[in-house]
Formats: structure tokens, C-alpha cells, sequence
């Protein structure tokens, strides 16, 4: 193989993923071409609702996992927060680049001018996000503040922060920084204080999962500590059945060469809430430490609480 073609979505942050994709396998593979398939999914072209009213599992993969299956495409290039924990019928994840920040970050607009934590938001406080993870732990948390809606691109949630509709907005900072954004970072919120979504701020390769080829190629650019610690995630996720449809954040990390994992699972007024945080017994696999996760999780009753939540959205 000489020519890789990569498909990835059309916004600014998704390009910069794919392009830094690209630029490592070609630097890992020297005489290697590799070009941009550039696609549409439905969550680019719907913008007029919320994320988890839209229904569809694979809002932002559905179309690049389409062109991977159907040959248009050798893989495709994902924020892994976006990706379900149910792949595609013959698809699989060939690698992971190192992760970068996962925490979330506070961006502040004009009348916030000053504020450096989200505790010293004042009361009714409008803050931008489209995640129910990030609102329901706002409200969990921070009662004084006002979770309020927003869609768009990285530019797109910026300008909405600065203007009259929102007085901020809470993003993800690898996004912000990665577009050169970072001066417009008030705080970053700590992993113990808003539990980040699974897979933020790690970039995936998917491949078909027959392709031996093309598997051989990515593993090269892949980073071992980031695929334990996002597939043990994805582990709690895909147990739990979370999605965009239900506030639920997991984050697995190595301290001290122990992986610790924190997760989240709350109702969408942030009134009800299952929390675990758990470290690796010596000789645990990434997987035995998520299993662990979930079963704490279980006893807390989080099964019930996404239940409700998804009966009542049916409703």
C-alpha cells in the first residue's frame, strides 16, 4: 500500500485530527502517501436540536464508518468521546495517538470578566454546553448556574460565549487547544469536580477489522497507555449503555503506575447520582479495574437512574 485515504469530517478540529494522523503515519512510514476523504455526518448538518434529541447512535461516525465498509476509504479519523461504544459490523479501533488534556474548560464572556472557577460563577449564571453530562453535573453542583444549550464548531461555541445569549460556556480543552484557542480558557475544571466524557481528548484510527494491511500501519503511531485507559472507559460505558442520551462521565488515568478510573452516572436534574472511583489491585487488567467501576456503580443503582432517564425521553 502507498496511499492511505483518510476520512474524517469537515470541521477545523476534525481536519487537525486527520492531519495529525496523517503526518504520523507518514513520518513513521516514509514513502507512504496518504490523502483526505472529506464526509458529512448528521451531526454536522443537524444543528437545529440538541445532541441526544437527534437519535441517531452515530451522529458524528456513521457516515466515515459508511465509506470505511464500502471501500471509499482505509480509515477514518475520530474524537473518540464521539465514538459509540458499539462499532460498525466489521470495523474495529487500529489505534489511539497520545492523549491529550481531558479535562473540560470554563470559557468566560465579558461579564464574567475575572471568574477563575466555576464556584465563582454567580447566581443565574448562563453557561453554553451540549452535553448532558456537563449540565448534569453542573446542576449537581453548582445550583446557582443555568445550563443552557449549544451547538456548533469550537468558533462557532466561542463567538455564542462572547455574546448576549450566554455569559460562557464549558468546552473540552484539548479541542480549544488544539485550535489555538487556549488563551480563552478562564479555568480548567479538575477530573474530581466534572467527571470528563469517555475518550475525551484521544484521537482514533478505525480500520476494517479484516484489514491486516492498514493495521499494521496505524499500530505504529499508536499509544499503548492511552488504548488501556480509553478502552477500560468504553468498557464502563458500553456495560452501563451510555450515550449522548444520558449524563455519564468515565476517566481512566495511571498514577504512581496504578490506572485509577473515576465515573459518573447522574439524572438529568443532577439530583440523583451513582459515583465510583476505584484503583487497579495489583496484577488487575485495565478491563478487571472497569468491571469493578461498574459494579460499584451498579450498587448505587445506576441501571435505574439511565433507565428513567430513557423511559421518560420515550414518553
Amino acid at each position: 500500500m502507498t496511499k492511505l485515504r483518510i476520512a474524517t469530517r469537515g470541521s477545523a478540529l476534525a481536519l487537525w485530527q486527520a492531519n495529525t494522523v496523517k503526518d504520523a503515519l507518514c513520518a513513521a512510514s516514509p514513502g507512504l502517501e496518504a490523502e483526505l476523504v472529506v464526509l458529512k455526518t448528521t451531526g454536522d448538518v443537524t444543528l437545529d436540536r440538541p445532541l441526544d434529541k437527534i437519535g441517531d447512535k452515530g451522529m458524528f461516525t456513521k457516515e466515515l464508518e459508511r465509506a470505511l465498509v464500502d471501500g471509499e476509504a482505509d480509515l477514518c479519523v475520530h474524537s473518540m468521546k464521539d465514538v459509540p461504544s458499539e462499532l460498525a459490523p466489521g470495523c474495529a479501533i487500529g489505534a489511539m495517538l497520545p492523549r491529550a488534556d481531558v479535562r473540560d474548560a470554563l470559557v468566560c464572556g465579558p461579564r464574567l470578566t475575572g471568574v477563575a472557577s466555576l464556584d465563582a460563577l454567580p447566581a443565574g449564571t448562563r453557561i453554553g454546553t451540549g452535553s448532558l453530562r456537563r449540565a448534569a453535573q453542573l446542576r449537581a453542583r453548582f445550583p446557582q448556574v443555568e445550563p443552557k444549550g449549544i451547538r456548533g464548531n469550537v468558533d462557532t461555541r466561542l463567538r455564542k460565549a462572547y455574546g448576549d445569549e450566554y455569559d460562557g460556556a464549558i468546552l473540552a480543552a484539548a479541542g480549544l487547544e488544539r485550535m489555538g484557542e487556549s488563551d480563552k480558557i478562564a479555568c480548567l475544571i479538575p477530573g474530581d469536580v466534572m467527571v470528563p466524557a469517555a475518550g475525551q481528548g484521544a484521537v482514533g484510527v478505525e480500520i476494517r477489522a479484516d484489514d491486516e494491511q492498514t493495521a499494521r500501519l496505524v499500530a505504529l503511531v499508536s499509544d499503548e497507555p492511552t488504548v488501556r485507559c480509553v478502552s477500560a472507559e468504553r468498557f464502563v460505558l458500553a456495560s452501563l449503555g451510555g450515550s449522548c442520551k444520558v449524563p455519564m462521565g468515565v476517566y481512566a488515568r495511571e498514577e504512581q503506575g496504578r490506572l485509577v478510573m473515576d465515573a459518573i452516572v447522574l439524572s438529568l436534574d443532577g439530583s440523583r447520582i451513582a459515583r465510583a472511583h476505584c484503583t487497579a489491585a495489583d496484577g488487575a487488567s485495565p478491563l478487571e479495574l472497569a468491571q469493578h467501576v461498574v459494579d460499584e456503580l451498579v450498587a448505587q443503582d445506576a441501571r435505574t437512574i439511565l433507565a428513567d432517564i430513557l423511559e421518560n425521553e420515550e414518553l
